[in-house]
């Protein structure tokens, strides 16, 4: 089903320095607006594309193999749970402030400017990081037909993704698509192959063992488990897709949740059943903690299957680049419609091209991940892991705010077991990030002290023109009992919807 509403050039609602709550009327300075081409299917192709399943389970999860060996499933069985609680937390928000924008968009509107630009900031972060880190392991893959340079091979994804980018939405949604049935044919193979040649009972799933120096079996313990928490929300992290393309997105206010929790619960099961599969397929505890899961289906298999496996998995990580570049571009593409960044950049940084793409924004986005393909990968994980921890910590307090005044009457879809979700959610994310390395700590906490710095002294002093969190004109919804309210020209009046 389409949306109804009228579109209407120049209306935005602005964010102040507490909740967003007044509109801004100014038709020269009119956003720009992303087209609405996508349904439930496209955006959940899409998403879960992002989200990369069998990328994610052949790049990142081997390292979690190295650290947490027969924990890892329950490890990222923990995070799935944890999952849950963060997807109710975007579905809510997400159906409140529909924008390409996404967790800064939602978190300026409940919460105000400062905490909105900070979510940007670790967004930020997160979009420019983990497309490198998932293309760099495209040349293990390849390796069956070809041997290339880990840094090179990534940098070449990512400029094929970048170029991927700029097309059609819609045309990208399709393309994939048929990817994805590849990925998940991968991810199915690697489970049937690892439960036929079961090596252990279930039991080892729970066993907390992994393989320690000269052959001798270490005990994983429970601050280990609680310190890879960190990476495994990261694992089913990409649902948070459906947020960023909910401004082209049919009817986001429906379809927003249903995309979030469809893909949340699809790759929380194409990622576990395999590693529960590798962990009891494995020959012996060393092959499990080396996690060259490759050499494990070639072993269960033959050098077909394994190639097979291999080149689909090449494939995934090519598409879970070309759909995190579309998500990324639109993040950055947001900002600049909002004004984060002195006007020539803003201005070049939210043209659209003849696609309807934010082709600048894109080429943003994917240049310098080719650039992070030559950085060294533990760092980029390291950051990653505690960037996607604050950021969720920083919705889960936006999400307190979504039933407030003026935000409790909007129709939106509403999170079961509010506010206990958000609440539990704050408290764990805060102990997760309390078990995190100092150094990746440090990091993204010099990233966020920069960039408060910038908001204090470029921002903050310019609140009237820069950092105007908006709200698609078309997305709001009219408070009961008020009169329209004209924003500038157009075939209908927009009408606040926050007061």
């Amino acid at each position: 089903m389409t949306d109804t509403l009228t579109p209407v050039e120049g209306a935005v609602v602005e964010a102040s320095d507490g909740p967003q709550n007044s509109p801004q009327n100014s038709p020269q300075d009119s956003p720009r607006k992303l087209k609405r081409s996508i349904g439930v299917v496209g955006g959940t192709l899409l998403t879960l594309s992002c989200v990369a399943p069998a990328s994610t389970l052949f790049v990142v999860v081997p390292d979690l193999f190295g650290s947490l060996g027969t924990a890892t499933a329950l490890t990222i069985a923990i995070g799935s749970l944890l999952c849950v609680a963060v997807a109710f937390c975007y579905s809510e928000l997400g159906t409140l402030v529909p924008s390409a924008g996404g967790e800064y968009a939602m978190v300026s509107t409940m919460t105000g400017r400062l905490a909105g630009w900070l979510v940007f900031v670790l967004s930020l972060l997160v979009v420019m990081i983990v497309p490198p880190v998932i293309a760099m392991g495209t040349a293990d893959y390849l390796a069956p037909v070809v041997h290339l340079d880990p840094s090179l091979a990534g940098a070449g994804v990512m400029l094929l993704a970048t170029l991927a980018g700029l097309l059609d939405l819609r045309a990208n949604a399709w393309i994939t698509g048929v990817f994805l049935v590849l990925e998940v044919i991968a991810a199915a193979v690697v489970a049937v192959l690892g439960f036929t040649h079961a090596e252990r009972g279930p039991g080892s799933l729970v066993s907390m063992e992994v393989a320690g120096a000269d052959g001798r079996t270490d005990t994983v313990t429970a601050l280990l488990v609680v310190s890879g928490l960190a990476i495994a929300l990261y694992v089913t992290q990409g649902f948070s897709t459906a947020v960023y393309l909910s401004e082209e997105m049919e009817n986001p206010r429906r379809n927003v949740a249903r995309t979030v929790l469809a893909t949340l619960a699809i790759s929380a099961v194409i990622i576990l059943v395999p590693v529960a599969a590798i962990t009891l397929g494995a020959s012996d505890l060393g092959e499990l903690t080396g996690g060259d899961i490759g050499a494990m289906v070639t072993a269960w298999s033959n050098s077909a299957v394994g190639t097979f496996v291999s080149l689909c998995v090449a494939l995934a990580i090519i598409n879970a680049g070309i759909v995190m570049v579309i998500q990324n571009s639109r993040v950055l593409f947001a900002s600049a419609r909002d004004k984060a960044w002195p006007e020539p950049v803003n201005h070049v940084l939210a043209r659209l091209g003849r696609f309807g793409s934010p082709w600048v924004a894109t080429l943003a986005v994917g240049v310098p991940g080719a650039a992070l393909c030559f950085v060294d990968l533990d760092t980029l994980y390291g950051v990653t892991g505690v960037s996607v921890t604050g950021m969720y910590l920083l919705v889960a307090v936006a999400a307190l705010a979504a039933r407030r005044d003026p935000h409790k009457h909007t129709p939106a879809w509403r999170m079961p077991l509010w506010p206990a979700m958000p609440v539990l959610l704050i408290a764990v994310l805060v102990y997760v990030l309390s078990q995190q390395e100092m150094a990746y700590l440090l990091w993204t906490g010099g990233t966020t002290t920069v960039a408060t710095l910038y908001w204090a002294l470029y921002l903050r002093p310019r609140r009237d023109t820069r950092w105007l969190v908006s709200i698609p004109a078309d997305e709001q919804t009219p408070l009961q009992g008020r009169g329209a309210v004209s924003m500038g020209p157009g075939p209908s009046p927009a009408v606040p919807r926050t007061r």
